[in-house]
């Protein structure tokens, strides 16, 4: 089945992110993100999956473990189950980018304690 964002799998999150679920279960998702500039999530981990960040267009900071890493467009960060992070963009300009996770994260998010 082709797969493609659209306002069957669109959903709204954080600072005004359009998030699309291109595919999600148990052993696999994968989630295309626009994030607008200037704008973060929370910082959070997962217990079980790891994830895969890769940007599409624009530039992503992902924060892991207090560590920035600056990604532009074709390159990717893995992010292991227990490690403490966070995607920002803190560009002028909107940032798009995959996050493919496994297993999936449903019910796997773990909000951060401020620090």
């Amino acid at each position: 089945m082709i797969v493609k964002p659209s306002s069957d799998n669109h959903a709204v999150c954080g600072d005004g992110c359009d998030s699309w679920k291109l595919t999600t279960g148990d052993a696999l998702s994968v989630v295309e993100n626009r994030m607008p500039p200037n704008t973060s999530e929370t910082a959070h981990h997962h217990l079980e999956a790891t994830q895969f960040f890769r940007v599409l267009k624009g530039i992503l900071t992902v924060e892991v473990e207090g560590e920035r890493h600056s990604l532009k467009a074709g390159e990717g960060l893995e992010v292991t189950p227990g490690e403490r992070h966070k995607a920002i963009n803190a560009s002028g300009q909107p940032c798009v980018f995959l996050v493919c996770s496994a297993p999936g994260t449903e019910d796997d998010r773990i909000e951060a304690k401020p620090r």
